[in-house]
């Protein structure tokens, strides 16, 4: 049997601040990816569309409260 970790609100707030994105600890996704579009539209995050292509790209793994929020706030692709 294998278990796969999925990407949840917590993984992806996770990985929003390894960016330098300054993201609370209780932020829900949709205001994680709203907080990282703003960041982004001040000083353009680098690495931030990479990110966003890299998790939609492993939509079977990610949760859909997060996809929901990186496709409404955060259409890179």
């Amino acid at each position: 049997m294998m278990i796969v970790d999925l990407i949840d609100g917590d993984d992806f707030r996770a990985r929003l601040s390894a960016l330098g994105i300054d993201i609370p600890s209780d932020a829900d996704p949709e205001t994680s990816a709203k907080i990282a579009a703003e960041a982004h539209r001040k000083q353009a995050i680098v690495e931030l569309p990479a990110l966003v292509h890299e998790l939609m790209n492993q939509k079977d793994i990610l949760l859909p409260s997060v996809r929901h929020a990186i496709e409404r706030f955060l259409p890179f692709e």
